[in-house]
């Protein structure tokens, strides 16, 4: 292997919304991200795979999440899409680049089930193994393998967003006793309820979020098209339609202006909480680009930034404090100080979460532009060169597998530990951010039973209780005119193809009743 393959890092923030990051038309302060983004190249049309455990699974492995044995999270359905563990039948992209002398380590959240990082690649690993816990906690995150050097921390220093950093930075550090490159997959669990952040940061958005979701949406909205995220065209979408968590109460998210004020209050200080939470990991991201650059190592790192779902809508308007029974409590007065803090625990709700996915339809969970549509950033100086460029070209996070193997010359492999490995699924990012022409490309999602299928400009979406839909995603990114009426052909024939992918990557069988037709 040539001794100057590229560094790769793979950031993944969790549950970050598309219209979150300053770059993206967001409120938020995040310089370090915005940098990246204007000495590099947005991406505005990446999709991941609707929620935490398949995106990462697809992300992983090149496979679509039903492939990989993790349609849905991780539980066991005992059937081959539903397993809820990366299968034997695919490999890891630390597997991968392991076998071409890669170091490989990760730093963060990892949620693709019992079997872990160190089995599936990875040299080190520091951070959770399940899916979200405390931030303020030190004993929920683990150094693996065990005896490895861990950092130690004094009582109130510890915040799990500056932990996983600090790991990151001890592994690069760790690897350049030698001269191969390395692999970092940087899996923040921000902004991902329980909402906790310092103080200091929090205070920087209490005011900002006053004037209310409305207010935030159009803002947001006129930002995008300012710069070129969306059409000048683009119309916002009305106030999106949420569900429980048992999908037997239904709703529409309230105007602001119609909330009480101590509601709004409690509203105000759980988004200013998410904020916080955005803004200090983007301080984090901007420790290893200093550290990349201090070490000579910045032009020669492909980093890329994504986020592993839309915006979480759980489970109404006015957001969770208790995640087993989805209670909410309205926080008053001296309460809302106490608000972040490491006794605390909240989401932020449906209301805030469409503002988040602005401006497109619903969220984490569905097939709809909402779900799955991540903000993309690429940089890499000595290859990247479209500097501050957007691209909206369709991208998925099956495709990290072929680019990765695309640029190391790593022959990905047919069998691994006597297993038949099963093909990717995805293709190489690099024409696209070459600038190079690239040829019109079929993706298909499922989650939960809700579906959709991107061919060309066309998707096909559909909520579980709902008939299909057909939008012009060129003229109609936010899915507001169904044509599928229009176009009756088309749409019957892209359903054809999303039932024959659906059988294929093993989305069937499942313990559920088939999609209603």
């Amino acid at each position: 292997m040539a001794v100057n393959n590229p560094n790769i890092i793979l950031i993944l923030a969790d549950d970050l919304g598309f219209s979150d990051l300053g770059c993206f038309g967001g409120e938020i302060n995040t310089p370090n991200l915005d940098h990246l983004a204007t000495d590099g190249l947005r991406l505005t049309q990446v999709y991941n795979s609707a929620r935490c455990c398949p995106s990462r699974a697809s992300l992983l492995s090149g496979l679509y999440p039903h492939q990989a044995g993790v349609g849905e999270m991780t539980e066991d359905r005992e059937t081959p899409g539903y397993r809820g563990y990366l299968k034997d039948q695919c490999v890891t992209l630390a597997e991968v680049l392991r076998e071409g002398d890669y170091h490989t380590y990760l730093s963060g959240k990892w949620h693709v089930g019992k079997i872990g990082p160190i089995e599936r690649g990875f040299d080190d690993f520091y951070g959770i193994l399940g899916g979200f816990t405390s931030f303020w906690d030190k004993k929920e995150y683990i150094r693996l393998p065990e005896g490895r050097p861990e950092r130690s921390y004094k009582e109130g220093e510890f915040y799990a967003t500056d932990a996983i950093t600090d790991h990151a930075l001890d592994f690069l550090e760790e690897s350049r006793k030698d001269e191969h490159p390395y692999f970092l997959y940087l899996s923040y669990n921000a902004p991902h309820f329980p909402l906790q952040a310092p103080k200091e940061e929090i205070a920087k958005y209490e005011k900002v979020y006053e004037k209310g979701w409305d207010k935030i949406r159009e803002e947001r909205l006129e930002r995008m098209k300012e710069l070129q995220i969306v059409p000048e065209s683009t119309l916002l979408t009305p106030r999106s339609e949420y569900w429980n968590r048992d999908r037997d109460i239904y709703g529409t998210n309230p105007p602001w202006d119609s909330i009480d004020p101590d509601r709004q209050k409690d509203l105000v200080k759980r988004m200013a909480i998410y904020a916080a939470m955005i803004d200090r990991m983007d301080q984090n991201i901007g420790r290893v680009i200093e550290n990349l650059r201090v070490n000579g190592e910045l032009d020669n790192t492909l980093i890329l930034f994504c986020s592993d779902n839309g915006a979480c809508a759980e489970w109404d308007p006015w957001g969770f404090d208790d995640w087993i029974t989805t209670s909410n409590f309205l926080h008053r007065k001296e309460d809302l100080e106490k608000m972040g803090g490491p006794d605390t625990y909240h989401s932020y709700g449906s209301g805030w979460a469409n503002a988040c996915s602005t401006p497109l339809r619903l969220y984490k969970h569905y097939g709809h532009e909402g779900g799955i549509s991540t903000p993309f950033i690429a940089h890499w100086p000595d290859k990247v060169k479209r500097k501050g460029e957007i691209d909206h070209r369709p991208g998925h996070f099956i495709d990290f597998m072929a680019t990765f193997v695309d640029i190391s010359g790593i022959s990905y492999p047919k069998t691994y530990k006597g297993q038949n490995i099963l093909p990717m699924e995805g293709e190489s990012l690099m024409p696209i951010l070459a600038g190079e022409n690239t040829p019109q490309r079929i993706l298909c999602f499922e989650h939960e039973q809700h579906c959709g299928i991107r061919q060309g400009e066309w998707k096909l979406s559909k909520v579980r209780e709902k008939d299909w839909e057909l939008y012009n995603i060129k003229n109609d990114r936010t899915e507001m005119h169904n044509l599928k009426d229009e176009y009756p052909v088309l749409a019957d024939e892209m359903k054809k193809t999303w039932e024959e992918w659906a059988e294929r990557t093993n989305v069937y069988p499942r313990k559920l009743t088939k999609i209603p037709r």
